[in-house]
This record gives structure tokens, sequence and C-alpha cells, in this order.
């Protein structure tokens, strides 16, 4: 559309008038009309909101090109650049109103830029009278027809040289009023031409007063004759391009105009600005004078109607420049990627070169020179299409040679030898990075488990009796071998597997040899430091195909140096390096039958984990899995220790290092491709560093490198295979579908291999699976916070509490928060930090037992005196044992109780035994009771009988206990058990008297229980702040500490046989280390535990530390066990009962302790009854790394 121009020239009051239209199309000279009308904010801010000088004028210039108006698309780059110099010194300067004049003769002269065949560019001089000024026009008085329309000739031959004053012509054409209408412009006319097209749409301006009366302008129709007058701006005689059209100037010209030039007026006759000034410059006068015209000026519909055409016009225009950006992003990122893919293939051409090179090198040396053929590709033709077919890494000669050595099929290690039994079927081992064969290997069966294990028992019976020594001696020269052959294992941990090389060479290798060293010392302390235990016997391992190599030593080498023997499961996909480590291992003279290697999918590890024959069961896995591994050994008398899935929580304070950190989460995160446990797959950020901490990850993740995993300068290689990669599609889609945003850095993904691009997930609830549940991808899901305590709450969130990192330069800040966080491993200022030496495992589903340090020796052994419970002879269906009480009939109620008073004169009192929980006596849910008999069978009491709504009830009262009581001081913790001792000890002859009555024991042994009992009250209160934790020496510069903590809320089924002595040997020690407990006294002796909570009354002990439910021990013991909010479970009792604790604690996968029927436990003895076994039950390690280095370096 066109819009107002106030330019007046006398001498057009006799032209009829023409009724008010808007033109047909947009060409450059509206554009300019526009913007002038827009004024000088809207100008500007259109200029700011341009990402490139360039970009505004690309769409204005798109209608001026369908005009047949063509610009330099040489210099469309700079001259976006000039004419924002321009306007900005056209702000700086004196004389505003004359250098925004020159702003838009140089606007003009770069959208009319360069036009073909000689032609040059046509312009619309445009002049905006200022807001209504009394000095300048003191007429207030305007007809209704101010606004009215007409048409105006318009010229572009004013804006070649600098001019001066106006021309004769022109001072004549203003004092002569219609002359306009008589002049032509044509093809030949001197001073300037218009395009045919562009006379067809007229331009529309408005009427103004000037001296004399009204005018109006017209652009006048063309004419054949030239030299007619025309009201031009400038005289025609100052005017370039008097030649015709076709000899017209090609280049658009930006001049300086002089001093004279712009002091001069616009019109002899008009003296008026040209632009408005902003209120900012005007003085209080021009104000006030301006709001007083305001007030006067009338204003119609059509002038309103104008500026909101205008106004829609700008923001169409405004949408098609955004679209055109966003345009203009994509093909950046896409130019962006096709060089990173580039100079990716570059890359690996030159590494390839140079190897070939290398061996070249090495032929000539040895066969002496010899022509070499050197392979020539051309760099320019390679960029243009696809990368040439062998652009893969050729399998190394040492591992191609170790492979056909054994004719790429690969049996079982059993014994000590390679064992192929037939009529088994095969696995084709990949890589998967690219898929090519590796090797075949036997997928076992149950026939092959048996024999493995069959192999392993006889080993042990004497690798088991072997002094200490000699078992260090072998583990010693295991570690030995293992260093020859450390790059062989290297490559073949790489391509087995898909880690980078540089992971497997300088990480996992080194770990692997340090934890066979390690080991070897323990195995030579073995009788000194783990004195008064013994080894198992044969241990099953079951490892995943993350880090295979570095898990098998986790769990072999403190497994071989206890004195165990070992059958080995790899995972169905990552199977050749525990063949390789198994071959080695025998090669060092390691003993037959010592380490076994057996290959095969899951049933073979079901086949496995069931056999009869084992006696623990080492497993690492996913959190389904272990829950599969506990249902099947339940019952069974074998140890069970999980390492299972993490979401490892890593938290950035504002008080952090930002770019270490960013370093950090980029190793935490995408460590083997992010298929490891303790990747730090949940970021947590506090609010005031998100934003900015976001962007530098962003920035990071756009210099990962994905490829072969055997490039050195690869960051990220391959999924173990394509299921992974759609599973993790998948939970990344439905992140998306919930409003999530996703930013991944595709840029030179490989077209082929299992590869999955970095993804940061930001956006998301707590609620989200991609927040909740483990991914084994490299995928990061992004949280914020505002305090610690909201970060401590989110990080302890998830179900899984495998490690956790925390990020801040405020060292009591970084303590609290690893105290305060529920996992097995905490890192400060860093992340991945693991030793031999160090205690490494988690809680919650992360599974429990740990690997590294002395700790992990306590999971291979069981005391000296204990016995293997062999297992149950008696089939249970574990879904349906004691989902309700037992069935025994009960006692009439109206049977005599044995009476209190020998002499019968007056009737005894009737107590009733009632609950305990939350520090008072509460009556039971089910509102019933029942029986107990003494020895002779005669009922004695009544006590309450318990349901599983009371053991809820207890665990919440235990639950609001446990956090204040786990903040105790140890020396608080060791007074209030001294304070139970000491009022047991004023009820040491009613006690007595009530366990002789109950159990039919005589005098003197009913005291000694009783005295055993305050013994063991004081034994556990010597303990309480003497097994805290260590300083773990490993080679990192700094402080690795172990934490013993509580595990937290337990639950405890206690035995029979000496009820009072086992029911303390029990309480004190989960007490003692901070625990908050619920109790299961004796089902047959209950008293002496009811009884006991008047002592706990008064004695201090906070209410909810100590809970007592009384009733059937395997309805209550199952009710414990299948409770989430349960952290351990202790049973002593039936072996059926042992069988469904252990079988209902996969819910949540808790840890627990059982007895398996066997009451063989003599309380009373000190080993037996209160032995380290107690202190390792009811305390959990947590690992805290603190590196430091500002003084020295690391």
């Amino acid at each position: 559309m066109s819009s107002p121009s106030p330019s007046s020239f006398a001498g057009a009051k006799d032209r009829p008038k023409v009724p008010r239209t808007r033109a047909a199309t947009w060409s450059h000279r509206e554009t300019l009309d526009f913007l002038a009308l827009w004024g000088e904010d809207g100008i500007q801010a259109q200029l700011s909101r341009c990402h490139r000088n360039a970009d505004v004028y690309q769409w204005i210039s798109e209608r001026m090109a369908a005009k047949g108006y063509c610009r330099d698309e040489d210099q469309c780059r700079t001259k976006g650049k000039d004419l924002k110099k321009s306007y900005k010194q056209a702000k700086l300067h004196d004389g505003l109103a004359r250098q925004r004049c020159r702003f838009f003769h140089e606007l003009d002269a770069i959208l009319g830029g360069g036009g073909g065949g000689g032609q040059a560019a046509p312009w619309c001089q445009v002049v905006i009278k200022e807001e209504s000024d009394p000095e300048l026009d003191p007429e207030q008085g305007l007809p209704e027809d101010y606004y009215a329309w007409a048409r105006v000739s318009v010229t572009d031959g004013s804006d070649l040289e600098p001019q001066g004053e106006p021309s004769p012509v022109a001072a004549a054409a203003g004092a002569t009023a219609g002359s306009s209408s008589s002049s032509s412009l044509s093809s030949q006319a001197p001073g300037g031409l218009l395009h045919p097209e562009d006379v067809a749409a007229p331009i529309l301006l408005p009427r103004h007063a000037a001296a004399g009366g009204f005018i109006k302008e017209e652009r006048s129709p063309v004419e054949e004759e030239a030299g007619g007058s025309t009201p031009y701006l400038y005289s025609q005689e100052e005017a370039c391009g008097e030649s015709p059209r076709g000899d017209r100037h090609l280049q658009p010209l930006l001049r300086r105009e002089t001093r004279a030039h712009l002091d001069a007026p616009w019109r002899p006759t008009v003296s008026r600005r040209a632009f408005p000034r902003p209120r900012t410059l005007l003085s209080t006068r021009e104000k006030l004078a301006q709001l007083r015209s305001r007030r006067k000026r009338p204003r119609d519909d059509k002038f309103d109607e104008l500026l909101r055409d205008i106004r829609t016009h700008f923001r169409e225009r405004e949408k098609l420049f955004q679209g055109l950006w966003e345009e203009e992003k994509a093909q950046r990122e896409k130019d962006r990627r096709l060089w990173t893919a580039e100079m990716g293939w570059i890359r690996q051409m030159w590494a390839k070169s140079q190897r070939e090179r290398e061996a070249a090198g090495e032929e000539t040396e040895s066969q002496g020179a010899r022509p070499i053929k050197e392979d020539h590709w051309d760099l320019c033709k390679d960029l243009e299409g696809a990368p040439p077919e062998d652009a893969s890494t050729p399998e190394p000669p040492l591992l191609k040679a170790w492979l056909e050595s054994h004719g790429r099929s690969f049996g079982h290690f059993v014994d000590g030898k390679w064992m192929k039994p037939g009529g088994r079927e095969t696995y084709a081992t990949k890589n998967p990075t690219t898929g090519e064969h590796l090797a075949n290997t036997l997928q076992g069966n149950g026939e092959d488990a048996n024999a493995a294990v069959t192999a392993a028992a006889e080993a042990f019976q004497i690798w088991g009796q072997q002094p200490a020594h000699v078992r260090a001696r072998h583990l010693y020269n295991v570690a030995r071998n293992i260093q020859k052959h450390q790059r062989l294992l290297s490559l073949l941990e790489s391509l087995d597997s898909g880690k980078l090389l540089c992971e497997a060479r300088d990480a996992d290798l080194p770990l692997v040899v340090r934890h066979f060293y390690h080991y070897a010392g323990w195995a030579q302390l073995m009788e000194v430091e783990m004195k008064g235990w013994k080894p198992l016997g044969v241990v099953a391992v079951l490892i995943p195909r993350s880090f295979p190599l570095l898990t098998l030593a986790w769990k072999v080498c403190p497994a071989l140096a206890t004195g165990n023997t070992v059958v080995l499961k790899p995972s169905s996909s990552t199977r050749l390096t525990a063949l390789l480590l198994a071959e080695i291992c025998t090669q060092a003279g390691l003993p037959p039958g010592v380490l076994n290697v057996v290959t095969g999918d899951q049933c073979l590890g079901e086949a496995l984990v069931a056999h009869p024959d084992l006696d623990q069961v080492a497993f690492a896995g996913s959190a389904e899995a272990g829950r599969s591994v506990r249902r099947l050994t339940a019952g069974a008398g074998k140890k069970l220790s999980l390492q299972l899935g993490g979401k490892s929580p890593f938290i950035v304070f504002d008080s952090a290092d930002l770019d270490s950190a960013v370093d950090g989460l980029v190793d935490a995160f995408w460590l083997n491709q992010g298929q490891a446990h303790n990747a730090g797959t949940q970021l947590l950020l506090q609010e005031s560093i998100a934003g900015d901490f976001v962007q530098r990850l962003k920035r990071r993740m756009g210099q990962l490198r994905v490829g072969d995993s055997l490039d050195k300068v690869t960051d990220l290689g391959a999924l173990a295979d394509e299921g992974q990669r759609d599973a993790i599609e998948s939970l990344v889609a439905e992140a998306r579908a919930e409003g999530a945003e996703i930013f991944q850095a595709w840029a030179a993904l490989p077209s082929s291999g299992s590869f999955y691009p970095p993804t940061l997930i930001t956006g998301v609830y707590t609620t989200s699976r991609c927040v909740r549940e483990e991914v084994f991808g490299p995928v990061l899901a992004s949280l914020t916070f505002r305090t610690a305590k909201e970060a401590v709450a989110l990080g302890n969130s998830t179900p899984y509490g495998l490690a956790a990192s925390v990020w801040t330069e405020t060292l009591p800040l970084a303590l609290e928060v690893a105290h305060s966080l529920q996992v097995g491993t905490v890192w400060i200022n860093g992340h991945n930090m693991l030793d031999a030496a160090s205690a490494f495992g988690g809680c919650k589903e992360s599974g429990y037992g740990r690997d590294g340090g002395k700790e992990s020796l306590y999971e291979y052994v069981r005391p000296s005196w204990e016995i293997r419970p062999g297992p149950s002879a008696v089939e249970i269906n574990c879904k349906t044992f004691a989902t309700s009480k037992g069935t025994e009939a009960p006692l009439n109620p109206g049977d005599r109780r044995a009476p209190s008073d020998p002499e019968g004169e007056f009737p005894s009192v009737d107590r009733t035994y009632k609950l305990y929980y939350g520090g008072a006596q509460k009556r039971p849910d089910s509102m019933s009771s029942r029986a107990v008999l003494d020895h002779s069978g005669k009922v004695l009491a009544y006590v309450a009988d318990g349901s599983v709504k009371d053991i809820r009830n207890a665990v919440e009262a235990a639950h609001k206990a446990a956090p204040k009581w786990a903040k105790q001081t140890a020396h608080t913790r060791a007074q209030i058990l001294y304070y139970l001792a000491e009022n047991l000890e004023l009820r040491r002859a009613e006690v007595a008297s009530r366990l002789e009555a109950l159990t039919g024991a005589g005098r003197e042994e009913a005291l000694r229980e009783v005295d055993l009992s305050i013994q063991r009250l004081f034994h556990w209160a010597a303990y309480s702040d003497k097994y805290g934790g260590a300083v773990q020496e490993t080679p990192l510069y700094g402080a690795s500490l172990l934490f013993r903590e509580p595990v937290g809320v337990m639950g405890i089924a206690c035995p029979n046989e000496q009820p009072l002595l086992s029911f303390l040997s029990l309480l004190a020690p989960a007490v003692v280390r901070g625990n908050c407990v619920v109790m299961v006294p004796s089902e047959r002796y209950p008293l002496p535990a009811l009884d006991f909570y008047q002592v706990l009354d008064t004695s201090d002990v906070p209410g909810g530390v100590v809970n007592i439910i009384s009733g059937d021990r395997d309805h209550l013991s199952r009710g414990l066990a299948e409770h989430q909010d349960i952290q351990a479970m202790w049973y002593f009792g039936s072996k059926e009962g042992s069988t469904a604790v252990e079988w209902a604690s996969s819910g949540n996968l808790k840890r627990t302790w059982v007895n398996y029927g066997a009451e063989r436990r003599c309380w009373s003895d000190l080993q037996e009854g209160a032995g380290e076994e107690f202190l390792y039950q009811a305390t959990q390690c947590k690992s805290v790394w603190m590196p430091m280095g500002d003084i020295f370096a690391n």
C-alpha cells in the first residue's frame, strides 16, 4: 500500500479528486513510504531483530525483484552493515531531521541497487510532515477534505549527485498552480524515468495546507514528449542520468551529501522539517504545543484505517522474515552436519593412511626397500559423495591371530581345558560398531552347568585348604600375566562390547590388574585379618554386558582370595574376554577347576543359579534380573550378593566450578555410551545456574565424536545391540510426548551400526519414566532445585541407590549432602573414581553387597562355626505361604490360667499384654489375643495377636523416628543402652522368675540368661563408637572415606531359644548402629520381650525406635518382608519361613539374614551370639571420594 506524503506543490488545486484506493503491489517505493511512516522507533526495532545485516532487506526486495529491479548479490552482505552505520550516525550528529533524510536516501539506494541493462534504480522521495507545531503550521482550522487523495508524479533522478539550492525550474514549478497537470514523464525525459509497470500503480498522497491555499500532489501521466515541467524535489539540471533509460548507471550510489545541500530548504514556498523529531529531543514549549495541536487536530477514520493496514502488513512481513530465518537456521545446521561428517571421514582416511604407512615401514625394515603402492583419492570428489566403502578400521593383527588360533570357534573352559560338547547351538559374536563377525561360541545348557559346578567342587577340596601364601602367589602370577597380554585384552574388550579402546586400555585394564594385585595381598592376610571366617565353597558369578572384564575382576578376585572356586557365566553378548582371561589364568599356573567359564543364554544362567551344589551367587545386572535370581535362590541356603541398576544423581550447586562440572558430567554420563549402572543419568541443577550450565553442556555435547570404538579420537561408540537402541528411542519419544524439551547432538552420527546421539532432556516431571527408570544409554534427564534439602529429596526419590556425585566448592555442604544421600558411593567434584581398595556397591533396588576393599571379602565367607545349610526338603508355595494366620484351634477362653497366688486368698489382677509401637502400648487391629503356654502346657497369659495392619503402623512409627535416631551421636546411643542394662538389672529377679515359669529352666539358668542379657547390652554399647568407618588407601590424591551407616528400618523375627537373650542379642546391635526396628518376639515365649517395653519406657528410648508386635511369626515376618519401606529383614525360625522371607524380599530387593531353620546357634556364646557378623548385617558401607589439589598438582 502507499502511505501519505505531506510534500506540497502549488498549482494543483483545480485538479479533480481521485477516490482513495490501495496499491495492488508492494513496491520498493511503497516500502520506503511505509518505513518512513512507521517512524524511527519501528525501524530501529526491526533492525535490532535482524540476526544478519542483510536479512531485513532480503524480504523487502522480493517484490522489487518481481517488478524487474535487481540488486547486486555480491554487495548484499555489506549494504546492511553500511545502513546500520548510517542510521547510528544519523542519531548522533546534529541536524537530526536532515540526517534521517540521508538515512532514507541510502536505504533507497540499497533497495534499488544493481539493475541490469544499464538502468539505474528509481526511487520515491518521501517527506513526512512533523506533528502540528504552532510555529510551522499556524493555521489549525483544517477543512474536512484535508486528507483527500490524488495522483502525483514522482521522479528518480534527484539522488545521483549532491545538490545545493533548488533549481529555478523547481521554484517556478512551486509558484505555478496546475503546471504539473500538463507535465509528462517519458522514457527519454531528463531527470529520471519510471518503469512502465510502476506508472500503472499510482501512489496516493494527501493534500496539505500551504501559503496561498490548499495544494495537491499527484503523479503525472506518462507523455511522449520530454521537457515537461514536473515538481521535482531538486532541479533537473542537477540530476544525473539525462541519458536514455538504457544508458543509466548500473551501481547504486551511497554518496556523502554536502553541508550546503543538507542546510538548503526542500521547497521554496513551504518551510517544514522533513521528519518528526523524537519527543526526547523536543523542548518543553514544543511538547506543550504538540499536546495543544493534538487536541485540536481532527483525525478521520480513513487515516486510522491506513495505520492499521500498515501495521498489519508489517506483521505479515515479520512472519515472512521469521520463516526465512528458520529456513536459514535449518540450512546452517544441515551444512554443519555435512561438514562434521566430512571431517570425520577425513580423520578416518588420515588414520588409515598412517597405519598403511607404518605397516609399509615395518615391511621395509624387515624385507628391505621395495616400492610401496599408495592409494590416491580425490578429496574434493569424495567430499561431494558418500565415504568410501572400506572406511572401517581393520581388525588388529594381534587380535586376529588369537581368534584364528582357535578357528574363531570357542567352547566352554572347564577344569583347565576347552570343552566342546556335541549337539549344542552356537552364538555368533559380532562387533557392535560394524557388525563384523568375530567368533562363534556355544549355547550351554544344564549339563554344561553341572559339569562346571562338579569340576569347581572337586577343585575346592584342594584350593580351599591351600595355605594363604600359596593362593597369594597364584593371584600375583595371574596379575603379571594379565599385564603381559594387556594389549590383547584391551582390543578384545573394545571389539567384543563396543567399549572405546582408550577406555579399555587406560581405565579398565589397569583396574583389573590392580584388583588382582590387591587381593593377592588380602589372600596373604586372610589368616590374620579374617580370623574366624572360612570360605563358602563354589561361587557362581554372572556378569552383565557393560564392563565385562572389570566386573569379572570385582567378583572373581575376592572369591579366589578367600579360598572359593568360581564358575563364571559372562553376558550373552560379551563372552570373549572371559574366555581369554580363563586361558591366561591357566597359563599363569592357576590349578584346574578353580576358574571355569561357561557360555550361554538366560536358560543356562537359570540352570546355574538353581544348581544345588552352589554356595554363593554373585550377580550383576538389571533390577528385574536380580529379582528373578532372588526368587530362584530362596530357601536354598545360598549366599547372595547383587549389584544392580542405578539412576545416579549428578548434583551441581551454584558454588561449583561450572566448567569442571560440565567436563565431569561428560565423563560420568557418556562413559561406555551411558551403558553403565553408575553413569550420572540424572542431572540436578540449582536454579540460579541452570540456564548457564545447560548452554555450556549443549556446546560440549556438540563437540562429542561418535564412531568406531578403535578410533582414538572417538568419544562415543556403539550400543550393545539394536534392541537397546529401540528401547532408548521409545523412552525419548515418550518424554517428548509429555512436553519435555529434547536436545540431541546428531552431528557425525555414523550411518550404520547401533549408534545413538548424546541426548539431553529438560523440562521433565519427577514422575517421568526417563527420571525414575534406568535408561542404559546416552540419555540425560535434567531437573532443577532451589535448596540443598530439595536436592537431597530429588536424589533420594528414585528406587535406586548405587552412586551419586556432588559438585560444590563448599566442603561442609558437600559432606552434608553426601551423608544425606541414600547411595553406596558419593564422589565430590568428580565421578567414576574406582579402586580395588575402595568398597563399591548400592542400596535399595541397586542391590546389596560390596565389591572392592575388605568389605567384599565378607560376601564370600561364613563364620568358622557355621555349617552350610542344605536346601529345604519340603516344597512350599511361596505365593500363598503364611499369607494368613496359623490354623491351630484357639484355646478355650474359659480355660483357667496358672494362678499367680499360690495360697489363692486373692485373685490375681488380670494383665493385658498389648502391642508396643510409637513409644506407647496399642491394642491390636484384629481385636484378638493368643494364649501363651508355660512349659507344662497350661495357659500362662494372653498376648495381643498382631496383624499386617499393626505391622504397617509400627513401620510408620519407625520411619518417623529413624532420621533423628540416625543423627544421634554414638555416645548418646551407647548411654541409652547402658540405661537399658541398668533398669534390667533392677528387675533381675522378676525377669528370672518369668523365664523360670515360662521355659521351665532352673533358677540358676534363668538368672544366668538375665546376666548374659545385661552383658550383651554392655557389649554392643561399647561398639557404638568403634565401628564407624575408615580411610581407604587409594591412589587418589585426596581422601577416600568409608562410612558405615545404618541400614534404615529393619524387621527382626526372634527365635524360641533363650527368648530374652536372643531378643536382646538381635535388638542391641541393630539399634546401637542407628537403625529403628520392628521386633517380632518369640512365638512360643513372647512374655520376656513384652515385659521389656516397661524397661524401654524408663530408659529414655525415643518412641518408634523399638517396636514390638506379637503374634504368628511367619505371618508377621511375611508382612515385614513384603513391606516396601523395610530395608532389611532378619529371620530366625523355620526353613519354610526362611524360604518365604527370601522369596518375598524380592519386591524391593531388601537385605535378608535368615537361619534356614538351623537351631545350632548358641546365643550365649560370644562368637555366635555377638560376633562381627551382627555388625556387618546391621550396617551398610558408603564410600565418599574427596579429591584435593589447590596447592600441589594432582
